[in-house]
């Protein structure tokens, strides 16, 4: 899965990148999802969700960029310049047509320069 701030801002870096990431694995541990791999940008996030087949991709949107754009605009004031922190779309794709592994190898590549 992977989104972006709104408008393409390059605000997730420094503490906003750290707490971003432990807000997406308290939302997936407490959900019993497992994040196999996750990359924050400055100006979007990868995550690799390991889910049950009964839950929705909708629902896990809706939850990680809910709860963590909520609790990152309460914490870092200066997110509330943006209308909002996520846009409403982000884009996903299932790991059959490519292997979890290469998956993986390509969100952990530092290609996209923190």
């Amino acid at each position: 899965m992977v989104w972006i701030p709104k408008r393409r801002k390059p605000v997730l870096v420094g503490e906003i990148k750290v707490r971003l990431g432990q807000i997406l694995n308290e939302v997936a541990s407490e959900k019993g999802w497992l994040l196999k791999a996750i990359e924050i940008a400055p100006d979007h996030v990868h995550v690799l969700v390991e889910h049950s087949s009964d839950v929705a991709i909708h629902e896990i949107a809706k939850a990680l960029k809910g709860r963590s754009s909520r609790l990152l605009r309460q914490e870092f004031p200066q997110l509330l310049k943006l209308p909002s922190l996520w846009p409403r779309s982000y884009f996903y794709d299932t790991t059959g047509a490519i292997s979890t592994a290469k998956i993986m190898a390509y969100i952990n590549d530092p290609h996209h320069g923190s």
